[in-house]
């Protein structure tokens, strides 16, 4: 079960909304499980939800993999997760991957997958 995260002191009752609404749009694109993520660890991935730049990613090149998995966090939607991610690679990357993404997301991820804020902490 997912708790919201209580908004940082200091916001306006509205920009506290809209946060909360923006924390609330990554929630519900999250799996049940990281077990669920299966997606491709290695070959050419060609992606549909990168707005703009690269539309295909060499899963070997580690600058590649990263910003593929860095743009299926942002953009992709609850179908994307399972097809693009990988659990194990997901928690590899992580330790660096949470530095390059955006604090909500981070903090979405991390409370409701505990595993990825303990790959942290022991890569720290």
């Amino acid at each position: 079960m997912h708790h919201p995260a209580p908004p940082p002191s200091g916001l306006s009752d509205a920009a506290a909304e809209d946060l909360a609404l923006y924390r609330e749009k990554f929630r519900r694109r999250l799996p049940e499980s990281l077990d669920e993520l299966h997606g491709p660890t290695q070959g050419i991935v060609p992606l549909h939800v990168a707005w703009s730049g690269m539309t295909s990613y060499d899963m070997n090149k580690p600058r590649q993999r990263m910003g593929l998995y860095r743009t299926v966090l942002h953009e992709g939607l609850r179908d994307d997760l399972p097809r693009y991610l990988d659990r194990d690679l997901l928690l590899q990357l992580w330790p660096v991957l949470r530095t390059l993404v955006g604090r909500t997301v981070r903090t979405v991820w991390e409370d409701a997958f505990p595993q990825l804020a303990s790959r942290t902490r022991a890569a720290a």
